[in-house]
């Protein structure tokens, strides 16, 4: 018996084995919770109708999977071209602490038309500069952006913990460690009345259809794949590949603080040292869950959303705990690589 690469991988076989990753992990899933003395089926039920069963469920649910639509492009995106971008989360905060403040001092005069453009937009600023530091490190120093990017998150978080118990702290949050709140007109329109949906969705979604255009239909694209399957081939080929990894890194740590900017705008109104419950992190599970495809990413963003959310309904009917949620994505990301490796490479005898 040997291992065959293929020559060519259908769109049907990379649907069914993500769909049959998706499934065996839920099977697997599913034996901790008969251990647990819940029944599986039943329990499956309640995460479905916990996240889609009312109207609150499934807006919630839609505005869990905004942040990990974004967070989990900008892991696509950097992955596909080879660059290790583990540092979502300090990007995420970092957008959303200069959003929290512009948004409440020195932009709120301006109007909505121009202030929330102007906020998007610094907070994917912010985002991009922090991700091009762990890749100046490498390409100057040959420093491994996996180490130094992970690392970076927790400086983020310390910053932005210095900055809302200091200068950006709001006084009338009664001691509570929060920031000053944005301007009204810094507030994104909601998608529907009385709920926390807002129009964030549709820009998430818009985004992963241009960054699939992109990636598959422009010269940065093809640039992207050609520095991610094999940089030497690409720089004999003609790639520039520092300029493309930059291009890269920027859209990448972009796309990571513009979920932070779109959280606070969307959402929150001000930001907290708890503000992502680990957006940056599970983005890359996300990424990794849609094969790093833009609009897998949206598939898949939903499916992560949908059993954390889920998972909260299920564990208070049935009594068991919500950590069967991270269980089942886990497993999912493990079935789905074993699924990839199989589309890449078929068994011969």
């Amino acid at each position: 018996m040997r291992l065959e690469r293929r020559d060519h991988r259908p769109i049907a076989l990379i649907i069914a084995a993500a769909l049959m990753a998706v499934l065996a992990a839920l099977a697997m899933a599913g034996i901790l919770i008969g251990l647990a003395g819940a029944p599986v089926l039943k329990a499956y039920w309640l995460i479905v109708s916990g996240a889609f069963g009312t109207r609150l469920a499934a807006t919630e649910t839609l505005t869990r999977a905004t942040p990990l639509i974004l967070t989990g492009l900008a892991a696509a995106v950097a992955f596909r071209a080879r660059l290790w971008n583990i540092g979502a989360e300090g990007q995420f905060y970092l957008g959303a602490i200069i959003v929290a403040a512009l948004g409440s001092d020195f932009l709120s005069a301006l109007p909505a038309p121009l202030l929330i453009p102007a906020l998007l937009t610094a907070g994917a600023i912010a985002g991009m500069v922090l991700i091009l530091v762990p890749l100046w490190l490498r390409l100057r120093f040959s420093v491994d952006e996996v180490v130094t990017s992970l690392l970076l998150n927790f400086v983020s978080l310390l910053f932005v913990s210095m900055l809302i118990d200091g200068v950006l702290k709001d006084p009338l949050a009664f001691g509570w460690p929060q920031s000053t709140p944005v301007s009204d007109h810094a507030l994104l329109p909601k998608l529907i009345e009385r709920s926390r949906l807002h129009i964030g969705l549709a820009f998430a979604v818009v985004i992963a259809v241009v960054v699939h255009f992109a990636q598959s239909r422009t010269v940065f694209g093809m640039q992207s794949r050609a520095a991610g399957l094999n940089p030497a081939a690409a720089i004999f080929a003609g790639v520039p590949l520092k300029l493309t990894l930059v291009k890269v890194a920027c859209l990448s740590g972009g796309l990571a603080g513009l979920a932070g900017a779109i959280e606070v705008m969307g959402v929150k109104g001000y930001v907290t040292t708890d503000l992502s419950p680990g957006f940056g992190y599970s983005g890359i599970i996300v990424a990794m869950l849609a094969n790093l495809h833009p609009i897998g990413v949206v598939l898949t963003a939903l499916f992560t959303a949908t059993m954390f959310v889920g998972a909260d309904g299920m564990s208070r009917a049935l009594s068991i705990p919500t950590y069967i949620a991270d269980v089942t994505v886990a497993l999912s990301l493990l079935t789905m690589l074993v699924a990839l490796f199989f589309t890449q490479y078929r068994i011969r005898r």
